[in-house]
């Protein structure tokens, strides 16, 4: 009688706790989505790839949502890295950011953590699963790219294709056969990854001798799809999806391992002028519903969660996915991959 009595205690009391938390996390909620009424607006920074109807999509999801009228204004990214640097500057100024959140790779979330360029925000007190929340509550992660060697299926037979990185080092891509995009990060996480720096540097090293054609990753897609380049060295999904989108005969060099696999992550930006807004929003990135937009528009999903196509794909594959402790080291060999490629 007496354990009967303990255990509808503990049950009575389990139920209050958990009553509590939910109530707590609604007017946590709520009081958000108070405050984001009053802003009215969100300055959302962006991949192209999401188009201007998939970020008015995103939009209008998050408006039913959370019952609001918020207006969104869409900047398409151009050169992440230049765009970051661009906020930096206007942050030093004591300058406004143009923007309240930018949707960017993890390894660009990373140099806004480093550049202390985040506005924190415990984004579990809203819902979001705690292994999406990175970077010390700078940024929520809500989808995945795969970067691999891509080729226009059109222009290169088949025996050409590439089997392993190596195969990029081979001659027959000298002379401005091999186009290499501004995204060096993505030798950044082989040498903190599988690689080491020593191989990844050696190798970034021989492929500055196949004289190669630099471009931003839109640049490099659109030689290849012309056929003005026989290989890229990397594109991501976003353009692969693109490809797929459109018809054009672009696809990955299939089977090379490891996988590099940056995630898409957004966050509030110093000087956000409607911080409660992007607050939400970036919460919001982390839903479903978002996530099947996201899915319509850029073609991708988390390798988090189950069942997704992303989560699908990685199974059985070497994949790399970068820490916020590699930060430091990304930031730096991105800049020195930079240099040795000859970007500027």
């Amino acid at each position: 009688m007496k354990r009967s009595t303990g255990s509808g205690f503990f049950v009575v009391a389990l139920l209050a706790l958990l009553g509590l938390s939910t109530a707590a996390f609604a007017a946590g909620v709520e009081e958000l989505v108070a405050a984001a009424k009053k802003e009215g607006i969100i300055e959302f920074y962006g991949p192209s790839t999401l188009t201007p109807q998939g970020a008015q999509a995103l939009a209008n999801a998050f408006n039913k949502k959370y019952r609001l009228e918020i207006r969104l204004g869409y900047t398409p990214s151009g050169s992440m890295f230049r765009d970051i640097g661009r906020l930096a500057t206007e942050a030093a100024s004591g300058a406004p950011s143009q923007w309240d959140i930018m949707v960017v790779t993890d390894a660009h979330q990373s140099l806004l953590w480093l550049k202390k360029l985040h506005m924190p925000f415990d984004y579990s007190k809203l819902g979001v699963d705690p292994k999406l929340i990175h970077y010390d509550n700078g940024s929520v992660s809500f989808s995945n790219q795969f970067v691999l060697p891509a080729y226009n299926q059109k222009a290169l037979p088949a025996k050409d294709v590439p089997k392993r990185w190596d195969d990029l080092l081979d001659p027959k891509w000298k002379g401005g056969k091999l186009g290499i995009n501004n995204a060096t990060h993505h030798w950044a996480r082989l040498a903190v990854g599988a690689w080491g720096e020593k191989k990844t540097t050696e190798f970034v090293k021989a492929l500055v001798k196949q004289e190669p054609f630099l471009g931003q990753l839109g640049e490099i897609y659109s030689r290849l799809q012309l056929g003005e380049i026989l290989l890229a060295a990397t594109l991501t999904t976003s353009q692969i999806n693109t490809a797929r989108r459109t018809g054009a005969p672009i696809v990955f060099a299939e089977g090379i391992e490891p996988v590099v696999s940056p995630s898409y992550q957004a966050g509030v930006v110093k000087g956000a002028p409607h911080p409660n807004v992007g607050y939400l929003f970036s919460a919001f990135m982390a839903t479903l519903g978002a996530q099947e937009i996201w899915a319509k528009y850029g073609g991708e999903t988390s390798a988090l969660i189950a069942g997704t196509d992303a989560h699908k794909y990685v199974q059985g594959k070497q994949m790399l996915y970068m820490t916020q402790d590699q930060a430091k080291e990304v930031d730096r060999l991105t800049n020195l991959y930079r240099t040795m490629l000859g970007f500027r």
